[in-house]
């Protein structure tokens, strides 16, 4: 099966030009495009109880405030992402590959696996941190989700093993007898 719509779902993590390299190297050899995908969490209300009197005129008017400068915010962080993926955009386009990008604002895994099915991808590419019991139990797994949901091939990048753990490694064989 060709892998024409390779869906790239990034994020700021290590393994992020990984990702990115091995999807570009898919869609070189299979002649495809690549949708480039970063989703930023929507963040919680803001706890405005402390804050919060009896419900006067200066409440109502604290509690628009502090949501205006939540979505300014929010807005900040969409450009942010939105530049840094372009560059991601831009190397892909100057290796002959055309490549387009979206950001947006919600849940990852449920949003890639949404983005995946409008734009009807043929492979979704994404990483995997390495989270294992507890740990992916507390901060979830979004490759399992989407391994899971998606409406397509799912292809996860293994990641990358912390440098301490590969240099305490390192050290060992060598001291070993």
């Amino acid at each position: 099966m060709a892998f024409k719509k390779i869906l790239v779902a990034l994020d700021h993590s290590l393994q992020s030009p990984i990702v990115f390299e091995r999807s570009l190297e898919q869609a070189k050899a299979e002649g495809g495009q690549l949708m480039l995908v970063h989703t930023l969490r929507l963040e919680a209300e803001m706890p405005t109880g402390p804050f919060m009197g009896i419900g006067t005129i200066a409440d109502v008017d604290l509690y628009g405030n502090l949501r205006r400068l939540q979505q300014e915010r929010m807005q900040q962080d969409l450009e942010k992402a939105r530049t840094w993926l372009q560059t991601y955009c831009d190397k892909a386009i100057a290796a002959g590959v055309p490549a387009q990008l979206d950001c947006q604002v919600g849940e990852p895994s449920v949003r890639i696996c949404e983005i995946a099915r409008t734009w009807n991808a043929d492979l979704i590419v994404i990483g995997r941190r390495g989270h294992q019991g507890l740990t992916e139990v507390v901060l979830g797994s979004v490759s399992n989700y989407v391994v899971h949901h998606a409406p397509c091939s799912v292809l996860v990048v293994q990641g990358i093993a912390p440098v301490l753990e590969e240099t305490e490694a390192a050290t060992t064989a060598v001291s070993s007898p």
